[in-house]
């Protein structure tokens, strides 16, 4: 006869990869049931987006036929609970799990599309997830999503006025572009930038969010301070195209974050536009930009290497029209961006389970 004590035993010897503790300890084993020789179970992830699902159901039978029975029937359930280490007084933004800022160290890199397909990509393993576009000065979210001229609606939250996101594609968004004429260029010093950013925080009503995906301006400036004194940024994720100025550029973003006056974990580091392929030749790749340049600087900086995007025409086309990439039919852009998002969501998990707790920084210049 089996029983539970031998199920947990065996499975007591799995491991989780990434957080280095055993699925028992880490109490992600729930509704054991046995029936005779069957036995079912649920393993319960840090993240639906993990890659690591397939080996560790596959670690989870092995175990059970070694250590409990070889003619038992298993039968793995896999869900997933988002972990977070929020341990501020959450008196701001109180339901988001994970806020992830995404940002360079210039323009021109493809920030935006990677956060936007970034947060798609992360919706689609199942998480609750939101998109902000912070670019105060050259906000794109509402072009990104062919959501130009939209506004949205206001509602009640405890007395108070509260903004409700538009949502797309099963993503909540939320960008300046929807609040002000397209025609209209931002011409705002940067106390008036952060300003409109602390009340685009503040403001906003974002409700229950596994992860908040912040698009933030190129540079390292006033908005990005601003961000991390007003909201526990769980970590940042840097993107960078391949060749050496680009790289220069995204080294000072991540030695901004990684500095002692802001001090926010660095999640990764991804290359855009790493490789060109062409539709007609798929199996093509021409470094038109350098090759590694992005995977070279992760190593030097000892970060983790999150991924490469290709340059490919289907991704500035979904940009231009309004359904970016991981909404439409291109499968080797979407899996690049899904690898990608798996590896982010990775870091964010041990990021969690591993570091100090997330907090607002206190900056002191």
């Amino acid at each position: 006869m089996i029983t539970k004590e031998q199920v947990l035993q065996a499975l007591s010897n799995v491991e989780e990869p990434d957080l280095g503790k055993d699925l028992v300890t880490l109490n992600m084993v729930k509704d054991i049931a046995i029936d005779g020789n069957k036995v079912s179970f649920t393993v319960v992830l840090t993240t639906p987006a993990c890659p690591l699902k397939d080996m560790i159901r596959n670690a989870c039978v092995t175990a059970i036929h070694l250590m409990v029975s070889k003619d038992a029937q298993v039968q793995v359930n896999m869900t997933a609970k988002v972990n977070s280490n929020r341990k501020d007084g959450k008196s701001i933004l109180p339901n988001v799990k994970n806020i992830i800022v995404v940002a360079s160290g210039k323009g021109g890199v493809g920030k935006s599309t990677v956060a936007a397909n970034l947060a798609l990509a992360l919706a689609e393993g199942g998480a609750t997830v939101g998109l902000m576009d912070a670019d105060i000065y050259g906000p794109s979210v509402p072009i990104m999503f062919g959501v130009r001229g939209e506004r949205p609606m206001m509602t009640n939250v405890e007395g108070k006025g509260m903004i409700v996101p538009l949502e797309k594609y099963g993503i909540k968004l939320m960008s300046i572009g929807l609040l002000i004429d397209e025609k209209q260029a931002v011409v705002w010093r940067g106390p008036m930038a952060s300003s409109a950013l602390r009340q685009f925080i503040t403001d906003v009503y974002w409700g229950e969010l596994d992860y908040l995906v912040i698009d933030m301006p190129p540079g390292t400036g006033d908005i990005h301070l601003t961000l991390v004194q007003t909201v526990p940024v769980t970590g940042a994720v840097i993107v960078t195209t391949p060749q050496d100025v680009a790289l220069a550029d995204a080294k000072k973003g991540i030695m901004m974050f990684n500095g002692p006056q802001v001090n926010v974990p660095i999640l990764g580091l991804v290359e855009n536009m790493s490789y060109f392929t062409p539709a007609e030749l798929p199996n093509n790749k021409y470094y038109i930009f350098g090759k590694d340049g992005g995977k070279r600087l992760a190593e030097d900086m000892e970060i983790p290497f999150l991924g490469q995007i290709p340059l490919v025409q289907s991704i500035r086309e979904g940009g231009d029209e309004g359904e970016p990439v991981m909404a439409g039919k291109d499968n080797i852009t979407r899996q690049a961006f899904l690898e990608f998002a798996g590896n982010a969501a990775r870091s964010i998990a041990m990021r969690n389970a591993n570091m100090a707790p997330t907090k607002i920084v206190e900056v002191v210049l």
